[in-house]
């Protein structure tokens, strides 16, 4: 086994643990959380908008100047300015090092610009922050298809829908590499 395999095992496997250890643990219910039970709760139509709601929250993060850094980044991505993304996102990344949103958004804006290992880096730590981080758990899955570990890849779609279990486009992206999967076998 390659040392970048057993890389990216590891990092899936310490996401999986950290995710399926503090699923349960809502020792201290913060709106977050109420709104977490909420989303596993949800119906389809309910469940968007508790989403929606849930990612407005996530991109709070006390701090007017990391709020403006992380409008420029993902401004910066949406024009498709991938290297300013990356500038405004680190310095945020710097400024509030305790934002999962910050280093979820720059894991991204790596991706983007295909450097894997960084944007992998920056997904442990948004997840270590954030563990039910559904959409950084999907954007682990959209790097590990990219880079060819397609079963690893269904995994964190898996563990994503587990938090989220309507999330249209994570379906919509398990159903892609459980084909390729399939493909795969013949």
């Amino acid at each position: 086994m390659s040392v970048q395999n057993t890389f990216l095992n590891s990092i899936v496997a310490a996401l999986f643990v950290t995710v399926m250890f503090s699923l349960p643990a809502a020792a201290q219910e913060t709106r977050l959380d109420e709104l977490f039970v909420q989303l596993s709760e949800a119906e389809p139509k309910e469940a968007r908008r508790v989403a929606k709601e849930i990612e407005l929250e996530l991109t709070k993060s006390g701090s007017p100047s990391a709020d403006l850094l992380l409008k420029r980044g993902t401004d910066a991505l949406d024009a498709g300015d991938v290297s300013g993304a990356i500038d405004h996102l680190t310095a945020l990344t710097d400024h509030a090092p305790n934002f999962a949103e910050g280093w979820h958004m720059r894991a991204v804006a790596y991706s983007e610009a295909e450097l894997f290992g960084p944007a992998l880096e920056d997904i442990e730590r948004a997840l270590a922050l954030e563990p039910r981080h559904y959409n950084a758990i999907a954007s682990l899955g959209g790097i590990l298809s990219r880079i060819d570990r397609p079963e690893m890849a269904r995994d964190a779609f898996e563990l994503a829908l587990a938090i989220h279990p309507h999330h249209e486009d994570v379906s919509e992206a398990l159903k892609h590499v459980e084909r390729q999967i399939g493909g795969s076998e013949l």
